[in-house]
């Protein structure tokens, strides 16, 4: 980035993150399908009348999914609403599969027939204002809100995404009417909370006037990529970032916003 280009950028308008409340309800839904996305990445669709009042009003939304754990107690994730349609009354949830854990457990487990509660969301976080081009950054867990923003981007926008996944085969593709470019960062699955794959490859992105960045990944990950991009100058209300997990804490998240 030039110092003309971080100047220009100081000087648009910063992007509006509109807050939008959603209606707080719990539904209980029906798998009606499941696949395999990749080895790591499974896709469940589920359905229920429920879902005609069912909104999700920006790509990285979150549902609370409630996983019944061996004891009496109810086991609470985040996870992103991939895709939905009210009239159809349908959901698409992805799970990236990695330790065990419940959410992990049940997504391998699930079959046609099985029951999932959720509930949300409860609002949306909606980036409008001067945008000339998207940067994404995320790994495993943020491919679901990532491959959302390329469905639903308009054609004409620029974008460009960085994901790190653990090899070739957990790569995915996107549809899109956007001028989307994809860069796809592998390391092993070890090192998901390691920042240096991540790194070295988003210093190819573009950035400058009218970039708007988001980040999304394991938190020391996400907090040191978004440090990179502030040091070289990057307006920091120009970005939103979040760790959708925490290294050694897998119920946590961390917003950076």
């Amino acid at each position: 980035m030039t110092d003309t280009e971080t100047s220009q950028a100081a000087t648009l308008p910063a992007p509006t993150i509109e807050r939008l409340r959603h209606e707080l309800r719990r539904r209980e839904l029906t798998v009606t399908a499941k696949e395999y996305l990749t080895p790591q990445m499974i896709r469940i669709t589920l359905t229920s009348d429920d879902l005609d009042t069912f909104v999700s009003g920006a790509f990285d939304d979150h549902v609370k999914i409630f996983f019944p754990d061996e004891g009496a107690e109810k086991v609470m994730r985040d996870y992103t609403p991939r895709r939905y349609d009210t009239d159809g009354r349908s959901l698409v949830l992805d799970f990236a599969v990695h330790d065990a854990g419940p959410a992990t457990a049940w997504a391998v487990g699930a079959a046609v027939g099985d029951r999932l509660n959720i509930g949300g969301p409860r609002g949306s976080r909606r980036i409008t204002g001067q945008i000339s081009q998207w940067v994404l950054i995320g790994d495993e867990t943020a491919l679901p809100a990532m491959g959302r923003f390329a469905e639903e981007a308009e054609a004409g926008a620029r974008v460009s995404m960085f994901a790190a996944v653990r090899d070739a085969a957990e790569e995915q593709a996107f549809d899109s009417a956007a001028d989307l470019r994809m860069t796809w960062v592998h390391r092993p699955e070890s090192q998901a909370a390691d920042a240096r794959a991540l790194l070295e490859a988003v210093k190819d992105a573009p950035f400058g006037e009218g970039t708007f960045i988001w980040i999304a990944a394991e938190a020391s990950v996400t907090q040191a990529v978004r440090a990179w991009f502030i040091e070289a100058g990057h307006p920091l209300v120009w970005t939103k970032s979040a760790g959708y997990w925490v290294a050694g804490e897998p119920d946590k998240t961390v917003s950076f916003d």
